[in-house]
């Protein structure tokens, strides 16, 4: 599972359990036989696996109902949102043992409360929808992903998911207030608080965000929800490297203060890599240079966010700081700008399988990281391209490996695992981190015990113990468990 494989789709409808599943909840949740696929692939199709069947319930009932069912019937359960995560954490590995249970039909807003800047939504809701429903009843949930047309917010709960605005924001468990989850024992815990203020003993929601459903079922949601940004000024900028985006980043946060919302480093590729997912992209600026910074401030009220912007880049052009920009005129300009972001995961997707790495270090050592990491990878493999971006303000880059065309699938797999290492090795001297924001699952869980201190793995398997003791949650994913370990 760690850089692919290739199974069967689900259990023959003939299976006794499956048999009793449909019996005990009814055939409308239960679902068997070649049309569970797409639940039983990555969402690059680089892993397919299958499930002796795939639950999809409509209450939080009927969730508590299966997972009851599933226990006795001695399976574990692999939860499962939008399936747009990185790293297997929603992928079954054990074909003839494991149900997937995914939240896609329970995607009701059960409330949304303007004065209490609050909502409380159910796992399955696609959070660009959900962020369009808040928008039309004047507010604004922050949460921006690349997938966010597909993934749901029980899956960024579950993955403690990152994304743009991070660094204004916070990462999902900043803006997460209350939990509805189902725990191991089908029993359900009902933390569905909007307080901002709540200090009566440990915060167990806290215990499921990022959990990736080794803990129990997130089925509902209370989210914090802000006042819409009424003015936004988007800008993508030229720099003469990696080091001078992080100059203008300290530059930005002193004069841009918490207005700021986006700071995204890009190497010139990716406005190749982006045109190849899109072709009718239109380029924005005329020169090619060394380093790119798209940059996002945004606010409401009586401030004047496009002065700001226009006040902040005159003086960091007069210095040299930043070669050539432009400001976007238009909320149409705007998307354009960030479809180039976007569309450069595309692209490199369609060049195939390549290693994605999600990894962070400190602000003040990223542009040596990315140097040390290139450099360490082209030495050994001078053929592939490596494409690094990401999230400045808090210090995440994805640096992707993409090997040449034309290799078969077991070169390309030993080019992933080999520069993986690479990076890894890089990493460690950085004092870093192998997961920022797409979580560890199965594809990161061997690189994750390697370099687990003791300590903190006792702590890890108390707690898993203790909430799933007979391990049918998500037992593959995370940490290694077998139920007479």
């Amino acid at each position: 599972m760690e850089v692919g494989g290739v199974g069967t789709a689900g259990a023959e409808l003939s299976d006794p359990r499956f048999e009793i599943l449909v019996a005990r909840l009814g055939a409308d949740l239960v679902m068997g036989g070649p049309e569970i696929a797409r639940y039983c692939r990555d969402w690059h199709g680089d892993v397919t696996t299958g499930a002796v069947a795939v639950i999809r319930p409509r209450t939080t009932a009927d969730v508590s109902a299966a997972v009851k069912v599933i226990g006795e019937l001695g399976l574990s359960i692999v939860p499962q949102g939008g399936n747009t995560g990185l790293v297997l954490g929603a992928t079954p590995d054990d074909p003839a043992g494991q149900v997937v249970i995914s939240l896609e039909r329970m995607t009701a807003i059960r409330r949304l409360d303007a004065d209490d800047f609050s909502a409380v939504v159910e796992a399955g809701i696609v959070l660009s929808e959900f962020k369009d429903k808040v928008e039309a009843a004047g507010l604004y949930f922050p949460l921006a992903l690349g997938a966010q047309g597909s993934c749901r917010i029980g899956g960024n709960v579950s993955t403690n998911a990152g994304g743009i605005n991070v660094l204004r924001y916070g990462m999902t468990r900043d803006l997460v207030l209350g939990l509805e989850v189902v725990l191991p024992d089908g029993s359900i815990f009902d933390g569905l608080s909007t307080l901002r203020k709540d200090n009566r003993g440990i915060d167990l929601k806290q215990l499921f965000i990022g959990a990736e459903g080794t803990l129990g079922i997130v089925t509902a949601v209370s989210v914090k929800l802000m006042p819409p940004a009424e003015q936004v000024a988007t800008a993508l900028l030229g720099l003469n490297a990696l080091s001078d985006a992080i100059a203008l980043y300290r530059r930005a946060r002193r004069d841009c203060c918490d207005l700021m919302s986006a700071f995204e480093f890009m190497p010139p590729v990716a406005f190749t890599l982006a045109r190849e997912a899109m072709p009718d992209l239109a380029m924005p600026m005329s020169g090619d240079y060394p380093a790119y910074v798209l940059m996002e401030i945004s606010g409401s009220g009586l401030v004047d966010i496009e002065d700001l912007m226009q006040r902040f880049l005159q003086g960091v052009m007069e210095e040299g700081l930043v070669l050539d920009g432009v400001v976007a005129g238009s909320r149409a300009q705007a998307r354009n700008l960030w479809l180039f972001r976007e569309g450069m995961n595309e692209g490199q997707a369609k060049r195939g399988p390549h290693l994605r790495t999600d990894v962070s270090v400190p602000l003040s050592k990223l542009a040596d990281f990315v140097r040390q990491a290139e450099e360490a990878v082209m030495a050994a493999l001078p053929e592939c391209l490596c494409v690094s971006y990401g999230h400045v303000g808090d210090g995440n880059v994805h640096l992707n490996v993409l090997p040449p065309a034309g290799l078969s699938r077991g070169e390309v797999d030993g080019i992933i695992y080999q520069a993986k290492g690479l990076i890894n090795a890089v990493l460690a001297r950085f004092g870093g981190s192998i997961s920022a924001e797409h979580g560890i699952g199965r594809l990161k869980k061997t690189d994750f015990l390697s370099g687990l201190p003791e300590t903190q793995a006792h702590l890890l398997s108390a707690i898993k113990r203790a909430v799933d003791p007979h391990i049918i949650m998500n037992p593959g994913c995370q940490l290694n468990f077998t139920t007479d370990s």
